[in-house]
């Protein structure tokens, strides 16, 4: 592959308010970064890539999901919030052995490149060892995505590790930063996710949240997802130790209190919206309005795969239909006869991309087609029967296109995906090593999806 790279002639959704949208627009691409985006720019030695009647986009930033449970795909689809965690925390976790992760992180990051996102942030609750971290990391490594590595406590035990836990995070994150992370401008950067009031004591808060600061990651939590959660008040209980701060993401938030997203907004802490598992397992409505209210802007994600799917696509319209479904209530029961503010294809875009990014620290190399930044992009084919014809890119991206028309995938200027096809990814091995991992879990836990039970059917996992 040439080091200069131009996207030629395509629908440009820069998401940089400065640039705009371009149409029949180019994008250069040198070595690592974007050199230029405009019109009719000079070509050079460029390889040129027809992006006509295409759309350009920065590819999207799934700011929260928990990759490892990849191996396991599906296998909850029916489950409430307290059925996710029986099933998967307190059965299928503890069963986890270091080579399952990797087979969960690897899979789930070809996943992710597959459908057009080129940022993940693993929140990887399954550090039951060491060796489980490393393999976790190393899933990420070959995957060649751009992560965040969000190091998460250990899942041997429901009791010992949820519920009023007295078990604080593994100092083993300092291992992990010295090892992996002595730089935070790698391909892969470092975070922290902690467990937070309500699901651990007050001093095992304090040390998790001391010792995420001590090695300067970034801390992300969940916080008021379902009602029994939310009379956690988790975080007007941080506010009260002192612990809020910029460093930290909060995820879901859906029975937050106007006082905690004043809290939020006052202390420059982020927010993490979930819309499709917030309403499949009773996490409440995805909060976006309450959000913007105050002057926080959310990124989305994906959370799990055990129950959704793991693609952007469905967390935009998740999002977007919620949202505008409440406005429309909310009017009537007001008997306004004029329609309501809506939110808009735009700004749900914005929430997949540059915001994402900027949740996750990392919007100064990503998030926009900016020149300067990383070349992270996504060429999204428009000759579908389901994108054809484009009259708004915007809404062909937010509300016509799917996975199937991820046609082209760049990280860091290396091509991830072209012509609708991994590139340079084992997917074969990625698949048998997840049918292994998969057979030593069910065998462990003795758990069988509901239709094998009904039909006395072997699972279908084999290729």
């Amino acid at each position: 592959m040439s080091d200069r790279v131009l996207f030629r002639g395509g629908h440009v959704l820069t998401m940089d308010p400065d640039a705009g949208d371009i149409f029949a627009g180019d994008v250069l691409v040198e070595g690592e970064t974007i050199a230029a985006v405009g019109r009719g720019l000079e070509v050079g030695d460029a390889e040129v890539v027809d992006a006509s009647g295409s759309i350009v986009i920065p590819g999207f930033i799934d700011s929260h999901r928990h990759t490892w449970e990849t191996v396991i795909r599906g296998v909850a689809p029916d489950v409430s919030l307290a059925g996710y965690f029986e099933v998967v925390l307190a059965a299928f976790a503890p069963a986890y052995r270091p080579e399952d992760v990797y087979a969960g992180n690897y899979l789930g990051a070809l996943e992710a490149i597959d459908a057009g996102v080129t940022t993940l942030l693993d929140w990887s609750h399954i550090n039951n060892t060491p060796d489980h971290s490393d393999e976790a990391i190393r899933g990420l490594q070959q995957a060649r995505l751009r992560a965040v590595y969000c190091y998460g406590n250990p899942n041997t035990s429901l009791v010992d590790w949820w519920y009023e836990s007295e078990l604080g995070s593994p100092e083993d994150i300092r291992r992990i930063r010295e090892q992996y992370f002595s730089s935070d401008d790698g391909l892969i950067t470092l975070a922290m996710g902690t467990r937070g009031p309500g699901f651990c004591k007050s001093e095992v808060v304090k040390h998790d949240w001391e010792l995420a600061r001590d090695v300067g990651a970034p801390i992300s939590v969940h916080v008021g997802m379902g009602p029994v959660a939310g009379r956690f008040s988790m975080v007007k209980k941080l506010d009260e130790m002192g612990l809020l701060g910029p460093d930290t993401t909060y995820i879901h938030c859906n029975y937050l209190s106007d006082e905690e997203f004043r809290l939020i907004a006052d202390t420059g802490g982020k927010v993490s919206i979930a819309p499709t598992v917030e309403m499949y397992m009773g996490h409440g409505t995805p909060p976006t309005a309450k959000a913007l209210a105050h002057g926080l802007r959310p990124s989305l994600s994906i959370d799990v795969v055990t129950t959704v799917p793991g693609d952007m696509f469905t967390q935009m319209r998740s999002l977007f239909a919620s949202d505008r479904l409440l406005a429309h209530e909310a009017a009537f029961e007001a008997g306004n006869v004029e329609e309501p503010t809506f939110l808009t294809s735009r700004e749900v875009l914005e929430f997949a991309t540059i915001d994402g990014a900027r949740v996750c620290g990392i919007d100064d190399r990503t998030g926009s087609l900016t020149a300067g930044k990383q070349a992270d992009l996504v060429l999204i084919g428009c000759d579908h029967s389901n994108t054809y014809p484009v009259i708004d890119p915007v809404s062909t991206v937010v509300h016509q296109a799917d996975t199937r028309n991820v046609d082209t995938v760049m990280v860091g200027g290396r091509f991830l995906k072209r012509g609708g096809k991994l590139v340079d990814a084992d997917l074969r091995g990625a698949r048998d090593r997840a049918a292994a991992s998969l057979d030593h879990l069910l065998a462990a836990t003795q758990i069988q999806p509901n239709w094998v039970q009904s039909t006395g059917l072997e699972p279908v996992h084999r290729h």
